[in-house]
């Protein structure tokens, strides 16, 4: 496996044979075989004449800086219950989700199809177009900004943007940026310790 053998050199990975790293998109649609398949009501067409163009790579962790439950999925689907942790109150009735989440262990989960526009971004630009979430492929990360994220997210990331380059034409050429990028007033994730090196590496 191509990706495993590089990740091996770059960070020292031994065993990443369990990971789900082949993916495909389905004939007629956005969805991903080989993802978990989460439908989240977050999400509405991408406007006339827009369409897939940009990968933003995010990170989230439901409680902060917790990871492993059912937090981040609940909150994509409207179902997160604010009885259940003092911070799930105060993001009370927030409407979000992004394309794809993918977990601590590699996991994929698909909540949107990569042709509809997903609510990720927020106040955004990149290079001087506004409005991200119109033109935007939304990738959230389970991690927080200074923990260093798992050897199989990076693998199935780069899996995942490499497929979706190789099946989208608007997406063959698309940079990929941290919402920090897009949003740098407001957001600073993915964070530190991300290693965009890593990631690069991967998708050279």
């Amino acid at each position: 496996m191509l990706y495993s053998s590089v990740l091996t050199r770059i960070t020292g990975a031994e065993d990443l044979s369990s990971v789900t790293t082949s993916f495909s998109l389905l004939p007629g649609s956005g969805l991903l075989t080989g993802a978990r398949q989460l439908s989240s009501p977050n999400c509405d067409d991408r406007p006339v004449g827009s369409a897939p163009e940009l990968f933003v790579v995010h990170c989230i962790s439901l409680p902060p800086s917790n990871f492993g439950g059912l937090g981040i999925e609940q909150l994509f689907t409207n179902c997160l219950d604010p009885k259940e942790h003092p911070y799930y109150a105060e993001i009370r009735g927030l409407e979000v989700s992004s394309h794809f989440l993918i977990r601590r262990d590699g996991e994929l989960v698909q909540f949107v199809d990569v042709f509809r526009r997903a609510w990720h971004a927020g106040v955004s630009a990149h290079e001087g177009r506004e409005r991200c979430n119109d033109f935007a492929v939304g990738i959230e990360l389970e991690g927080a900004d200074d923990v260093p994220y798992e050897s199989a997210q990076y693998e199935v990331l780069a899996s995942l943007i490499t497929t979706l380059r190789n099946n989208v034409p608007t997406l063959e050429l698309a940079p990929v940026v941290g919402h920090s990028d897009i949003s740098p007033e407001r957001k600073t994730d993915p964070g530190p310790a991300f290693s965009w090196e890593t990631l690069n590496r991967l998708l050279s």
